[in-house]
C-alpha cells in the first residue's frame, strides 16, 4: 500500500515493469494496472461486475444500468475504477447527499451542493476477489474525496455482515439505516474526508 501512496491518486499506476521487445526497445503496453474516474463508455462493464457479485447474494443490484450510466454522466469525479491492463476488475459508484443521514431519496439522487458523498456500490470481479482488492480500492477512493474540496464525509449502506470490512476501512456505524430494499435492512456507515488544503499540502492533490 506504501508503494499506492507515493504516487497522485487518479493518474496510471505501474505496478510491472513495462514488457521490451527482444531489441530491447520497450513495447507499448496498456498499464498493468490503473486507477482512474469511470466513463458512462464502462457503464456495460461495470453492472457486469455488479450484477455476478449481488444477484447472487440479495437478489437485487444496488443500481441498474440506467442507473449506472445516470451518475457516470451527471458526476463521474465521484466515481473509481481499478484496471488491469485495459479491463476492469473492481469499482466504486458515488454521488452526492446533503442530508445528515441517508434516506430513500439517496438510491436515486444526485444532490450537487451537498457535501456528503454516498458510496452507492463497491464491487470486486469475481476472478480477482479474496486479494484484498476491495480495501486498496475503498483507501484510493478516500484519497481521492479527500482532494475534492466540497467532499466533507462520506456515507454508504451495508448488510450487518458487512460491518467489520468497512470498519477496518475506517467507517464508523451510525446505526439502522433508514432506507430499506424488500426485505433487507441495513446499518448507515460514515467516514470523515478531511478538508483541501490539509491534503494539498501531504498528497500532491
Amino acid at each position: 500500500m506504501s508503494a499506492l501512496s507515493a504516487l497522485p491518486f487518479l493518474k496510471p499506476v505501474h505496478l510491472r515493469s513495462p514488457r521490451s521487445s527482444p531489441g530491447g526497445q520497450r513495447r507499448h503496453t496498456l498499464p498493468a494496472s490503473e486507477f482512474r474516474c469511470l466513463s458512462p463508455e464502462d457503464a456495460v462493464s461495470v453492472f457486469e461486475i455488479e450484477r455476478e457479485a449481488f444477484i447472487s447474494v440479495s437478489g437485487d443490484c444496488p443500481l441498474h444500468l440506467d442507473e449506472i450510466r445516470h451518475f457516470l454522466n451527471l458526476c463521474p469525479e465521484l466515481s473509481l475504477g481499478w484496471f488491469e491492463e485495459g479491463r476492469l476488475v473492481a469499482f466504486i459508484i458515488g454521488s452526492l447527499w446533503d442530508q445528515e443521514r441517508l434516506s430513500q431519496a439517496a438510491l436515486t439522487l444526485h444532490k450537487p451542493q451537498g457535501s456528503a458523498v454516498h458510496i452507492h456500490v463497491l464491487a470486486v470481479h469475481r476472478t480477482v476477489r479474496q486479494q484484498g482488492k476491495g480495501s486498496i480500492l475503498m483507501w484510493r477512493y478516500l484519497q481521492h474525496l479527500r482532494c475534492l474540496p466540497f467532499a466533507r464525509r462520506a456515507l454508504l449502506m451495508c448488510q450487518h455482515f458487512l460491518v467489520p470490512f468497512y470498519q477496518k476501512c475506517g467507517f464508523q456505524a451510525l446505526g439502522p439505516c433508514q432506507v430499506s430494499v424488500g426485505e433487507l435492512a441495513f446499518v448507515e456507515m460514515q467516514h470523515a474526508v478531511r478538508g483541501h488544503a490539509f491534503m494539498r499540502r501531504n498528497s500532491g492533490c
